[in-house]
């Protein structure tokens, strides 16, 4: 056909809409190339070249994404794996999580607290934890850092958002970017 790639999206955009995406993916990959298309990894050693003992990492969580297990192994590899400590949140785990908190910040621990979005009415003393943290570094072991991860949520407290560091890692697209995901993993091993 006589046809460039582009005219070919405009018709598609006005016959079969429904198969826009597909088409615009084809046309970005033909353009520019496959790395446009691609997401690339959640690159963790240079996000915690950003923290602080006072600024915590929140990982943005959307369906399909888990960083916890990248984080291990990041922990692993940065020879913290001993001093991390993880608790999914939920009902009656905020004591425990904050308890962590504090023990975390004596003894340089790495905390991860997973499903922030699943303990709202535990967010306010969250709030004032973090807000501690930084209005008070004097006593926190420089070594101590605060994982977060959540769903979006209106129940975040909006003081945690604007004093942290924010990553969203969206989960691969397709069988064949899940398994390519998968296959880079098992080869960093």
């Amino acid at each position: 056909s006589k046809l460039n790639l582009f005219e070919k999206l405009m018709i598609i955009k006005a016959f079969k809409e429904e198969k826009l995406i597909f088409a615009i993916t084809n046309y970005v990959s033909t353009e520019l190339g496959k790395a446009f298309i691609e997401s690339p990894g959640v690159l963790l050693h240079l996000l915690y070249n950003d923290t602080s003992s006072t600024i915590p990492l929140i990982f943005v969580l959307s369906p399909g994404s888990d960083p916890f297990v990248a984080f291990q192994k990041f922990a692993t590899e940065f020879g913290m794996i001993d001093k991390l400590r993880a608790i999914s949140l939920g009902q009656g785990q905020g004591p425990i999580a904050e308890q962590l908190i504090n023990d975390g910040q004596k003894e340089g621990h790495w905390i991860f607290l997973q499903n922030c979005h699943l303990a709202s009415s535990w967010m306010l003393r969250m709030e004032n934890l973090v807000q501690n943290l930084i209005e008070d570094p004097s006593n926190i072991n420089p070594k101590f850092r605060l994982f977060l991860s959540s769903m979006p949520s209106k129940s975040f407290p909006s003081f945690v958002l604007q004093n942290s560091l924010k990553v969203t890692n969206e989960p691969p697209k397709g069988l064949r970017a899940n398994m390519k995901r998968s296959f880079t993993d098992i080869n960093n091993d």
